[in-house]
Order: C-alpha cells, then structure tokens, then sequence
C-alpha cells in the first residue's frame, strides 16, 4: 500500500502571527513531532504534501466572523514555516477552504502517484486536519489522523475531536494514530 503525508496549513502567518484565532503558541508545541515524522516518512519514500491555506482578502470566513485575514495569496505568510521547509520532491497545495480536497487537485495528485492511504498532520484538528481526513475516506483512501501531530486552540477542542474518533466504526478506513505507530505499519 502506497501512502502520502499531509501537512495542513504550517504555514508563517499561522504560526508566526496571532492572525489566525490564536494558535500559533499550541502550534509551535507540535513542530518537532511533525519534523521527526517527516524526516523518516521520507525514509520510507512516502509522498508527502503540504496543503496551504491561500487566501483572497474577500474570502467569506473573514467577512463578519472572528477570523482576521491571514495566510492572503502572494504573500510570505502562505509559505510554509522554516522549520518545516519542502524540499523539491514534496508537493505544495493551496486550498482555499478547510479540506484540503474542496476544489483542488489533490485527489487527482495522489491518485496519480498510486496513493491509497493518506496521514493528517497539522492545524487545526477539528477543522482543517479532520476534514481533509473525512475527505480523503470520501474519496476513497484509508485515512489516519497524526494525533500527536496535530492541534488546535484551546487544546481541549483537538482533544474532544480526538477522542470522539478515537474508536471511530470505520476501522481501517479512518483512525486515530500517533505517528510512530503509523509509520510502524507503513511498507
């Protein structure tokens, strides 16, 4: 089974500004978790993905909601955070919405490459990273959420969402994993 990594919004505005709802503080706590399973997911030859929030200033989650404008297209705040730097065999995806599928090309990225299961990690865990998670068992890969890989401002609200799927009834097809037991069972 060939696999992919999906890095949900790292990204400088995220995490080096208090623009967006303020996570980034929660956020720097899962930078070194994030950078030792990438470092052997590439190992392992896995695909890895960095999907970027890639805003117009006109979006509707900034007009009348708690949301300040970040992450805004052609601006150093949609790149990827420093410590987390693609290298030129990964891919980077903008996304305008919370999953990382809505109108991308992501499906037909991973598809291409024979991907059949897909690793959530990111910010933040009851949005972005849980449903670019559904979405991907929506359109038909395995999916496993990073547990310890992903957060979200207030911890407790990455934590509800992780334990309500913890069990979740889909089985193989949706889980929730720390990422040394994912890469455990990755060929």
């Amino acid at each position: 089974m060939k696999d992919a990594v999906i890095v949900v919004d790292m990204l400088k505005d995220n995490i080096k500004t208090d623009l967006h709802t303020g996570i980034s503080g929660q956020a720097k706590t899962i930078i070194p978790s994030i950078q030792k399973m990438l470092e052997k997911a590439r190992e392992k030859g896995l695909l890895v993905v960095f999907a970027c929030d890639s805003f117009y200033p006109t979006d509707n989650l900034f007009l009348g909601g708690k949301m300040k404008p970040h992450a805004l297209r052609g601006t150093p705040g949609v790149e990827v955070i420093d410590e987390l730097k693609p290298l030129k065999s990964d891919i980077v995806l903008e996304k305008r919405r919370m999953s990382s599928f809505f109108k991308t090309d992501l499906d037909i990225t991973l598809r291409d490459n024979g991907v059949e299961r897909v690793a959530v990690a990111g910010i933040t865990t009851p949005y972005c990273v849980l449903l670019t998670a559904f979405d991907a068992f929506s359109n038909g890969f395995k999916s496993v959420i990073l547990e310890d890989c992903c957060t979200a401002y207030p911890l407790a609200g990455h934590d509800a969402c992780i334990n309500t799927y913890r069990k979740s009834p889909l089985g193989e097809y949706f889980k929730i994993l720390k990422w040394e037991e994912y890469l455990s069972v990755v060929e």
